[in-house]
């Protein structure tokens, strides 16, 4: 995982929290985050920085791999993850109930090198010829988006074969960079981590049949004595000028504005 630290501001909206202890001022933030939201995470920070002055600490990486890590124990004050694994973290006493606020989502997209033609990826036979005919594929093995690339590869009847080339990479990151790099020929992702990946082209989203919308949901720890400050920085994350800075990363807005 890759950890970067940034000063944010952060608003709240009382009236929808229970009462807590104010973060004292400087107290540090600790923010899980899905690679999903990456993108859009790192250009919102500024927005964030103008409103508090609680310097906040960023780990970026898979929802699967922060869900095993929050339930051995690992610290934190806010999360945002798929909402199936909120809602677990939820039932588990983890995360706050009634924290919960659906931010973004974005669809299962291909991604091929800049430099490379764009494939045809229109059709379920069209993906087919193309992963048959790239010499590798790669894809993330823990994504949120890989249960319906595998469900995927299962109905077209190339699993066997595109196992056989897969190029896997333990996170999003990782995976565009070796697109980028020209170690592969085709890769999955959410669309949000191939829109903004430099040195790489989106060639189109999954068709209909197999595509598959990945939420992202933001939501406060049980644990946290920083409930106001968080609070409010993911109000900040509902603004309008935050849905813009969404959509320019392949996101799609949810909440409200």
């Amino acid at each position: 995982m890759i950890v970067a630290r940034i000063s944010a501001f952060v608003l709240f909206a009382a009236q929808t929290l229970p009462a807590q202890t104010a973060a004292a001022p400087g107290a540090e933030i600790h923010l899980l985050c899905s690679n999903g939201f990456r993108a859009a995470m790192e250009k919102l920070m500024p927005q964030a920085e103008r409103a508090s002055g609680h310097p906040v600490k960023v780990e970026f990486g898979p929802s699967a791999n922060f869900k095993i890590a929050i339930e051995r124990g690992e610290p934190f004050d806010l999360a945002i993850l798929n909402p199936q694994i909120v809602e677990a973290l939820t039932k588990e006493g983890k995360i706050a109930a009634g924290t919960a606020v659906d931010l973004a989502s974005s669809g299962i997209g291909i991604a091929v090198p800049a430099s490379q033609p764009k494939p045809d990826v229109s059709s379920a036979q069209a993906i087919k010829e193309a992963l048959l005919k790239a010499k590798s594929v790669g894809y993330v093995p823990v994504g949120a988006s890989t249960p319906a690339i595998i469900a995927m590869l299962n109905s077209l009847g190339i699993r066997a074969e595109v196992q056989r080339k897969a190029i896997l990479q333990p996170g999003a990151e990782q995976s565009m960079k070796s697109v980028a790099d020209g170690q592969v020929e085709v890769a999955f992702g959410l669309i949000s981590e191939i829109v903004p990946a430099p040195g790489v082209q989106f060639a189109g989203p999954l068709p209909p049949e197999f595509q598959k919308r990945i939420s992202l949901t933001a939501a406060i720890a049980g644990s946290t004595k920083n409930r106001e400050a968080v609070g409010k920085f993911i109000k900040s994350l509902t603004s309008a000028s935050a849905a813009k800075e969404m959509r320019a990363t392949g996101l799609d807005p949810i909440a409200k504005h």
